[in-house]
């Protein structure tokens, strides 16, 4: 069992998600479909299976609703919520309100529980067990192509899928693993929030939690290998989230790495080369690994990666009746992926579907303050296409709504293929970012340019105008002065 906090909201939702303890054995020795994992691909799979009248079984040996519920997307967006509230309470002076903040580190963290408790209904053994599908528990293990063990019991099975999901990595550093380090997968559990925090990584966990924790009042120290946070999205979305981090109190040292950990009494120490920060506890998110262990997969005939399980666009693995879905598979690591991926699998195993998982435009949301949003080709394939992609970019301040509410940090930027309106990616940084990107992705999903966005009606004030702004600015870059000239002498002829 995951080692939760004691106390009633945690209570409650492991009597509707976990699984130990439910003595199933399996009603049948062959089914048409068994994912293993509980997260959100083995929900997905399951679910939708079982809806188009498949035999179906969902093994998992802890709790379900996987990291997102219990350990991920759920808990950390409670959290950054209350930071938020916090952080805007403190600026409301800057509108005319006076307020007094204190933060009690203790309700915002039984709140988080509560709140993750209050979700878990939507992935309770009884709500899976109404759709139709069976929840068996305990560790499952591939004993051939088609066939796994799970308690003993033997299960056949036409198709099979793995979503199990990954793990937090703890990095291979002198004293690390002995001063007890949080991870996104522990943090949460805790019932008051530490002083003094030192989080190793600049990524997107390592930024939310360590921007959130410093809203709440802890002193932070973020120590970041890469020379720019955020290393993987637009170099003007890390360098801009720097600045913010730090003007928010953030000690954020990139090209830093931690050398070794100790412990004195109550401190930990932290070397980073000749020189040490001290802290109360440290936090790590260097990363996460695919939860293949004991799976059996050289049994099953699976192949496996440094970055996951191997698969094709259709979801396949290399045995061709395995299909592997969200963080375990090589591939983008989010829930929504995951969801995505294991639709399509579902489809793909029990019906004579060939649906491309690969082709679907996949956006990304980090939801810091501001929040930094993507869809399309990544930073560094755009910018090994160079002169042939056209970039227009426009402030977040320049958008009416957002300077009515103070946010003047941001951009919004959309890239072309240069000579065409088609969209190759965009990003958008800003408060609600993540809420604008998806109109992006539905315009590359359905193939429209950005003439089309610009033909649409944007409701006024708000900030999805950034991309209206965008696609005028495209439209009025084209008009030269052949344009001019022929227009000037039209409406000479009709005076």
């Amino acid at each position: 069992m995951s080692e939760l906090a004691d106390d009633p909201h945690n209570a409650r939702m492991v009597a509707l998600v976990g699984t130990q303890g439910l003595g199933l054995a399996p009603k049948h020795r062959r089914y048409d479909l068994v994912a293993i994992g509980g997260g959100t691909g083995g929900l997905v799979a399951t679910s939708g299976a079982a809806l188009i009248g498949a035999r179906v079984a969902l093994i998992e040996s802890d709790l379900l609703g996987g990291d997102c519920l219990v350990s991920g997307c759920v808990p950390s967006k409670a959290l950054l919520h209350a930071a938020r509230v916090a952080h805007d309470a403190r600026h409301a002076a800057a509108v005319g309100v006076i307020t007094d903040v204190r933060v009690d580190g203790a309700r915002v963290m039984e709140r988080v529980r509560r709140i993750r408790s209050e979700i878990a209904n939507d992935d309770s053994v009884a709500t899976l067990t109404d759709r139709g599908v069976e929840v068996i528990p305990g560790r499952a293990r591939f004993t051939s192509d088609r066939t796994l063990e799970v308690g003993g019991e033997t299960i056949a099975f036409k198709r099979a899928i793995v979503a199990t999901g990954a793990k937090a990595v703890v990095p291979d550093i002198e004293g690390l693993a002995s001063i007890d380090p949080l991870t996104h997968e522990s943090l949460f559990e805790l019932e008051s929030l530490p002083e003094r925090v030192v989080v190793v990584g600049g990524g997107p966990i390592g930024c939310e939690l360590a921007q959130a924790l410093a809203r709440l009042g802890s002193s932070v120290t973020l120590l970041q290998r890469d020379a720019t946070l955020l290393p993987r999205d637009d170099p003007e979305a890390g360098a801009l989230l720097r600045l913010r981090l730090g003007a928010e109190g953030v000690d954020v040292r990139c090209s830093t790495e931690a050398t070794r950990f100790s412990r004195h009494g109550d401190e930990i120490v932290v070397g980073i080369g000749e020189r040490t920060v001290t802290c109360e506890r440290v936090l790590v998110a260097t990363g996460r690994r695919a939860a293949v262990d004991g799976l059996g997969l050289a049994a099953a005939g699976v192949d496996f990666a440094a970055r996951g399980i191997v698969v094709d666009r259709f979801q396949r693995t290399s045995n061709r009746r395995i299909y592997a879905v969200g963080d375990v598979a090589v591939g983008p690591q989010f829930t929504h992926a995951a969801w995505a991926q294991a639709e399509f699998a579902t489809l793909n195993a029990l019906l004579p579907a060939r649906l491309d998982a690969a082709a679907r435009v996949m956006p990304y949301v980090t939801y810091t303050d501001p929040e930094v949003a993507h869809v399309g080709l990544s930073a560094r394939a755009l910018a090994e296409l160079g002169d042939r992609v056209r970039t227009l970019s426009t402030p977040w301040r320049d958008n009416d709504r957002a300077h009515t509410q103070d946010e003047h940090e941001g951009f919004a930027k959309v890239h072309l293929r240069r000579g065409s309106d088609r969209i190759l990616a965009a990003t958008a940084v800003g408060r609600g970012a993540g809420e604008l990107i998806t109109e992006i992705a539905l315009a590359m999903t359905a193939g429209l340019g950005l003439a089309k966005i610009g033909r649409t009606i944007h409701p006024y004030p708000t900030r999805s105008e950034l991309w209206r702004t965008l696609a005028y600015d495209w439209q009025t870059q084209r008009i030269g002065p052949w344009t001019r000239r022929a227009v000037g002498w039209w409406l000479r002829m009709l005076r």
